[in-house]
């Protein structure tokens, strides 16, 4: 009788143990320090949208003209959509992600990166300025600004645009087909 007692008293220990660890766990979830990895894994785990918001303020899906795969300097092919509106037009993030990357360099001059569901990557390049207070490794929710339209990079001396890409684990994707499934 003893030891079953003991053993019993063992299995309850355990099971309190594991209780107070998942209620820490639990809690430690919810806290603002974890959003990110938080969002992250909530990310990795959703499917990509079938549809998206036009990522420029008051530009309607039916005036983007269809670039894709259109021939480029230097042999290469265009690998999104160039979203025409006056400079300093407001450029907003078209799905909740995390902020990758804010930098000014190559072909899309200022660029902000964003990972969005099913970790496909968002690329909103020639932007004339980032938003006021945007940081790499912020959390976004779509609507939210990202910076200005502009004509940085290689499209220096062509009318300001947002030029807008893709890219899955397969590589760039058409986003054409997606603005266009919001309507206008």
């Amino acid at each position: 009788m003893d030891r079953l007692l003991s053993a019993l008293a063992g299995l309850l220990r355990t099971a309190l143990v594991l209780g107070v660890l998942a209620a820490a766990g639990w809690w430690a979830w919810q806290q603002p320090f974890m959003e990110l990895p938080r969002t992250w894994w909530e990310l990795s785990r959703a499917d990509p949208p079938s549809s998206l918001p036009v990522p420029v303020e008051g530009v309607a899906p039916g005036s983007i003209a269809d670039t894709w795969g259109a021939g480029r300097s230097g042999g290469r092919s265009h690998e999104g959509v160039d979203i025409f509106a006056p400079r300093g037009t407001p450029v907003l993030s078209s799905t909740r992600g995390i902020v990758s990357s804010i930098r000014e360099t190559g072909l899309g001059g200022r660029q902000v990166w964003v990972l969005g569901p099913a970790l496909e990557r968002h690329y909103y390049a020639h932007l004339d300025d980032w938003a006021e207070g945007l940081e790499e490794g912020a959390v976004v929710q779509a609507g939210q600004p990202l910076g200005e339209v502009g004509d940085t990079g290689n499209a220096r001396g062509t009318p300001p645009h947002l030029h807008y890409g893709i890219y899955g684990s397969d590589g760039a994707l058409d986003p054409l087909p997606r603005l266009r499934a919001a309507g206008d």
